[in-house]
């Protein structure tokens, strides 16, 4: 008789044990949405495949401008990023992936990595956008101000968006 638990079974006690909110698309495949402060929300793939379980969320899109400070900024993370690195899908939109053995996925590595995950992408996802999508956000801080539009959602791009501020 097979004495290893499950490790779908445990993927799942410590998602409920996190409190985040997460679905099982199918066996072994659960969609996690971690709430963050400055980026609201991190779509997080956690998958159980045969041998190692993927860590997969979504960063941003790709750079409308200034690609090599960018991605420059982003590698110069990945060197002291656990569990996961950036890298970028076929059209050019950044995701952080990683892959954990089955044999290491316990609760605690499971948080822990959710934890990275969600740290990693609340913290640089500002000055990402900052470096990839500034006249983007000029643009738009122009047409809301102009219209008499919150600007609350963009109040973190202040500091270079509003012309009154120079």
């Amino acid at each position: 008789m097979n004495d290893q638990v499950d490790p779908r079974d445990v993927v799942e006690a410590a998602l409920k044990a996190s409190e985040v909110s997460f679905e099982e698309v199918h066996p072994g495949a659960f969609l996690v949405t971690l709430p963050g402060r400055r980026k609201l929300a991190t779509t997080t793939w956690l998958v159980v495949g045969e041998r190692a379980m993927l860590v997969e969320a979504f960063f941003c899109r790709q750079p409308d401008e200034n690609h090599a400070e960018f991605y420059r900024f982003l590698l110069s993370k990945n060197g002291g990023m656990y569990g996961v690195h950036f890298c970028l899908d076929p059209v050019g939109d950044v995701y952080m992936v990683g892959r954990l053995p089955l044999a290491a996925v316990t609760e605690d590595e499971v948080d822990r990595l959710l934890g990275c995950v969600l740290t990693y992408s609340d913290e640089w996802f500002n000055r990402a956008l900052e470096l990839g999508f500034a006249s983007t956000i000029k643009r738009e801080w122009e047409w809301r101000a102009s219209r008499g539009e919150s600007l609350k959602n963009l109040q973190a791009f202040a500091h270079f968006a509003d012309p009154d501020r120079l």
